[in-house]
């Protein structure tokens, strides 16, 4: 319990090196090397904390999370946090703050906060790989961070504050306009797709037919796949070419434009 000579609503507290206060509904553990969400913070002020700080620790998940139903701001800056954390769904929750974790899928994040956080105003990812900004990776430029806001503006709407940055009025219309094409593929994730779906042994093609039809392909079916092979071969042999300055590539981006 709290020191009788405090204020109800104020309190600190030093045991086992766990450091933390709580003050006006804002509970503070900072620094103190945990990986999760200390119990004892969960069960003692879950129901009235509305501004939770955890950064500087070493958190690899948010359980227990779910239970500070009240939460408005979240603060989980310089932690261990990646792409395998689970957010609880925090309807009142309006500010979060994740920088300098290990976020590296940006769509997947999105997806995230989404499903989660309905109301949130206030964003900043700053020093993630999902962010392209200089603290992140010393490759990316403006034009890269540009494409960033407009996609996260894109799929969160309601906020007012990306980064360090205001949202202006100008980029939410822009974010509407072309958010939906600013996707990031990454190139990992299509070769893991592609891997898993080519799983198994190499050298096993399926083939849906039997072994024993395969080898009762008569004459009569070879002569006409010759003879659709030779169509193949003259149609593309006659069809139309393009002999403009530019390349083919170009002209059909020129058509498309036109």
């Amino acid at each position: 319990m709290a020191d009788k000579h405090e204020p109800e609503d104020s309190y600190s507290k030093n045991q086992s090196e766990l450091t933390y206060t709580f003050e006006n509904g804002q509970l503070s553990c900072l620094d103190c090397d945990v990986s999760s969400i200390p119990k004892e913070l969960i069960e003692d002020y879950c129901n009235i904390t509305s501004r939770l700080d955890l950064s500087f620790n070493l958190l690899e998940s948010l359980q227990g999370l779910e239970h500070f139903k009240f939460l408005k701001e979240l603060v989980l800056d310089n932690n261990t946090l990646d792409n395998s954390v689970d957010f609880p769904v925090l309807k009142e929750l309006q500010t979060l703050t994740l920088n300098k974790n290990k976020f590296s899928d940006l769509t997947d994040l999105l997806d995230k906060l989404v499903a989660s956080f309905p109301n949130l105003t206030y964003l900043s990812l700053l020093g993630n790989e999902a962010c392209p900004d200089q603290l992140s990776s010393s490759e990316k430029d403006d034009e890269d961070y540009q494409r960033y806001r407009y996609y996260v503006l894109y799929r969160l709407p309601k906020l007012k504050f990306l980064d360090s940055t205001p949202v202006t009025s100008s980029e939410v219309s822009e974010a509407r306009r072309v958010g939906p094409y600013q996707q990031v593929v990454r190139p990992k994730a299509i070769l893991e797709s592609s891997e898993s779906s080519t799983s198994g042994s190499p050298t096993n093609v399926y083939s849906p037919l039997p072994s024993e039809t395969q080898d009762m392909e008569t004459a009569d079916h070879k002569e006409e796949v010759e003879e659709l092979n030779v169509a193949r071969s003259y149609w593309g042999k006659n069809r139309s070419r393009y002999l403009g300055r530019n390349s083919e590539g170009n002209r059909f981006i020129t058509d498309g434009i036109l």
